[in-house]
């Protein structure tokens, strides 16, 4: 038999077995086991969140030999051909290659017929989206009126596009996120059948790399297993997933926390030799600058299933929550630059440096120069350095040369407000006031010597 991944080998085949989507499986397993079937379903969520799999499960509660139930028996000869997906009155369709009206047209010539075999004629539409308004428009009448026989089975990522008419006639059942603990969860029993070990720091990584879609961490665990060649280990899924470990990361913020730039150029250099893509770096960098904002606000909300709390814990100490919330800013919106960028590692860099520059109270720590006076001099010891004081450019008596000496100030009269220091522009307006020309064209400004002094510039200029 030809290798079967683990994605497929593994989908649940009922309720009991999906991870997750507790407020989805209560309403469908209450509407089974009580016998209220709605003609019309609609799954929503992001990718490899179950939507295709409990459509397929409620299938099989549908016609399962052993009668609508919320428990298939996956025994009987439906359960088994709708698990293989060759069941002949349960139809699959990919709406994305079937767009075109009359393809909607030649599905629901059909729908007047009676099932085959099983109890109802199944119509499974994924990312039904993706039709044509055309062909919602010929899915309606069926959909709101369908035969006895017949149930409609919708998935989508995408369900803003779906005419309000379609969406008023379906239950809808949002799947949200899975969390990495779920992730984790599920994939020790996989592992456990499959005979393979696993260091529990590298299902945290991969779990934390899915981001949420189950299909998308058994697609990782099953890259790891072809990766590690048996027992799959926390730093050789580092180097397959392209992330920075986790200590490389608590360095950084160990030096940026005391502001140590040699420090963190230190750390970034490491990085370079290690892991070639910078946005995971950052997103790595991001989620413990979450981290290290909750311990601060709430640390019982940290937990210790990656087994790093206490280091938390002990950074978020060293941080102020404005340098936090600060660092956090500009890296979420420096991932744009770092990917327009023609070299990530200087844009990274970039983005460090803004971080402790623009702190509010920035503590940077430059690096020793090793540079001697130009007149051969040995350079003094920093203590001597900092024990003579700066001369000053000028003498204390005396002003800069381009300063002219104020005028000493009697002061206001007693009962008189405070007179305002006057500027550099109010001495350009008096000298402008006093100008014998300006008096001139102020006092016949409403004659004509200002018509003819025009007319004699313009001749000048023209000449």
């Amino acid at each position: 038999m030809s290798y079967q991944v683990l994605a497929r080998k593994w989908r649940p085949g009922d309720f009991s077995e999906v991870a997750g989507q507790e407020h989805v499986l209560k309403t469908l397993i209450n509407a089974l086991d009580k016998q209220r079937l709605h003609h019309a379903y609609l799954f929503t969520g992001t990718r490899g969140t179950g939507k295709t799999t409990l459509a397929r499960i409620l299938a099989k509660c549908f016609n399962c030999e052993q009668g609508v139930s919320a428990t298939p028996c996956n025994v009987c000869g439906v359960c088994a051909e709708i698990s293989e997906g060759r069941h002949l009155d349960l139809f699959e369709i990919d709406a994305a290659s079937r767009t075109k009206v009359e393809d909607t047209r030649d599905l629901l010539d059909n729908v007047q017929f009676a099932p085959s075999r099983a109890r109802f004629k199944v119509y499974l539409i994924d990312e039904v989206h993706m039709l044509s308004s055309h062909s919602f428009n010929a899915l309606l009448k069926t959909l709101e009126e369908p035969p006895e026989h017949v149930k409609f089975l919708f998935a989508t990522t995408d369900p803003q596009k779906l005419p309000v008419t379609i969406l008023s006639r379906c239950l809808q059942f949002h799947l949200r996120n899975l969390g990495p603990k779920t992730i984790v969860k599920y994939l020790g029993p996989v592992l456990e059948k499959e005979q393979i070990e696993c260091e529990t720091d590298a299902l945290w990584q991969i779990a934390d790399a899915a981001a949420g879609s189950m299909r998308d961490a058994l697609t990782l665990l099953d890259q790891a297993i072809s990766y590690c060649q048996g027992r799959i280990k926390a730093e050789a899924v580092v180097e397959m997933l392209g992330i920075p470990p986790r200590q490389h990361v608590f360095a950084l913020l160990r030096a940026m926390a005391s502001g140590d730039l040699p420090g963190v150029l230190k750390v970034s250099r490491e990085l370079a030799g290690q892991i070639p893509d910078y946005a995971q770096t950052l997103d790595s960098l991001l989620s413990t600058l979450h981290r290290l904002a909750l311990a601060q606000a709430y640390a019982d909300a940290i937990d210790n299933h990656r087994g790093d709390r206490g280091e938390i814990l002990e950074l978020a100490g060293k941080f102020s929550a404005e340098d936090l919330q600060l660092y956090y800013q500009i890296g979420a919106r420096g991932r744009e630059e770092l990917a327009l960028s023609g070299d990530a590692r200087a844009a990274f860099e970039m983005l460090l440096l803004r971080m402790l520059v623009f702190s509010p109270e920035p503590a940077v720590t430059a690096a020793p120069s090793s540079e001697t006076p130009s007149s051969g001099e040995p350079p003094l010891p920093p203590e001597t350095r900092e024990s003579q004081p700066a001369e000053p450019a000028f003498p204390s008596d005396s002003a800069p040369p381009w300063e002219e000496p104020a005028p000493s100030d009697p002061g206001p009269a007693p009962g008189q407000p405070a007179k305002s220091k006057p500027t550099a522009n109010d001495s350009l307006v008096a000298d402008f006031e006093q100008d014998p020309v300006v008096q001139t064209l102020v006092r016949n400004f409403s004659g004509t010597v200002l018509r003819d002094s025009v007319t004699t510039v313009q001749s000048r200029g023209s000449q």
